[in-house]
């Protein structure tokens, strides 16, 4: 099933974004969400709302209930030099593995509470009341294990990346959440798609995190795509810089989604990967309206030259830039969490727009 939705998912420029959006009220998201990416709404992240809707901390309320993790004055820590260390440890495997193997009130721990996606439960809610009609996928999105595993760090602030016992816990729990989301979002009757946002992965290679290991990351992040397609579910990975883009072209994603706008140029030196990626059905999701930039000083026209020549960079002939079109998605480079109402209406107009004009567009 996973092979027939990668090789049958042809966007042709549908639009979706990244997750967060700045309001408080999920209704005043998901009215935004509805008017402009009807096709593939997602589930809206609210990050003004508190520090349980940050988007690495939502969904790490398992380790909490445990005890593995601590919340210490809006500062989340671990201790693995604690006496209760390995009973919490214990106690974590004790309802993770028999989640893994299906039992479902073990997985119901890792679907997030209301208090820290309250745009998760406002997003189910309008699906139950015929608010999705129009919609042709779903999206939802998680954080992903490396920029969780290096935020997160001990006493001494090393990253919990770098505890064999932590890494595995964390990335465990982001694969149930993935699959949980997938199995509620599909509930809607529609194909889940799941992003795992992961700008740590700008990490990799940097004389900061020499120890990082490109084995290591793959394999992680091909455990929580496997969790998501499991599900039946479409697997994402968003990363909102420069990166190796070959590390995540390696994984068995299926939506590669980046910030094309500032970045879309570092993906030239890997154009032989990315057309094996298209060639096998992958799919990429320009983040081409820009976020951190003025999307004011942008227009359709603008961003479509930028595009284009973008493509002619990657893609040589016009047979590969006609069939990179058809499996492209448009997206927000980034999400809008902390930007202003304005800009971030701005940035979804302009999103839509875009999209509604590249439908069986050539460039």
């Amino acid at each position: 099933m996973v092979d027939e939705f990668k090789i049958n998912f042809l966007p042709e420029g549908l639009a979706t974004g990244i997750g967060s959006l700045p309001y408080v009220d999920p209704q005043e998201a998901l009215s935004l969400i509805l008017a402009e990416m009807p096709d593939i709404p997602h589930w809206p992240q609210l990050p003004l709302r508190g520090n349980k809707e940050h988007f690495v901390h939502q969904f790490l309320q398992p380790l909490l209930d445990c005890g593995l993790l601590m919340a210490e004055d809006r500062h989340w820590v671990f201790d693995p030099s604690s006496e209760n260390f390995v009973a919490s440890l214990t106690e974590f495997y004790t309802v993770c593995l028999p989640a893994e193997t299906g039992e479902a009130l073990c997985r119901s721990a890792y679907l997030p509470a209301f208090e820290s996606a309250s745009g998760l439960y406002a997003f189910l809610a309008c699906a139950r009341s015929g608010g999705l009609q129009n919609a042709k996928y779903v999206k939802g999105q998680l954080a992903g294990p490396l920029s969780v595993a290096l935020e997160l760090k001990d006493r001494q602030g090393r990253p919990a990346y770098y505890h064999g016992d932590l890494r595995d816990a964390i990335v465990r729990t982001m694969a149930l959440n993935a699959r949980c989301q997938a199995k509620v979002l599909s509930g809607t009757s529609r194909i889940p798609i799941i992003f795992m946002d992961d700008p740590a992965v700008c990490a990799y290679g940097s004389r900061l995190h020499l120890a990082l290991d490109r084995e290591m990351i793959v394999e992680d992040m091909n455990f929580i795509i496997g969790a998501i397609q499991s599900e039946n579910a479409l697997a994402g990975i968003h990363c909102c810089g420069a990166v190796d883009w070959s590390l995540l072209l390696e994984t068995r994603l299926q939506i590669l989604s980046l910030d094309a706008y500032r970045f879309g140029t570092s993906l030239i030196p890997y154009a032989a990967n990315l057309c094996r990626f298209i060639e096998h059905g992958g799919v990429i999701a320009w983040g081409i309206v820009p976020t951190l930039d003025d999307p004011f000083g942008e227009s359709v026209q603008s961003l479509q030259k930028r595009l284009d020549g973008l493509l002619k960079d990657l893609f040589p002939t016009r047979q590969a830039r006609e069939r990179a079109i058809r499996q492209s998605m448009l997206t927000p480079a980034c999400g809008t969490g902390l930007l202003s109402e304005e800009r971030a209406r701005r940035i979804y107009q302009l999103t839509a727009e875009f999209s509604r004009q590249m439908l069986g567009k050539s460039f």
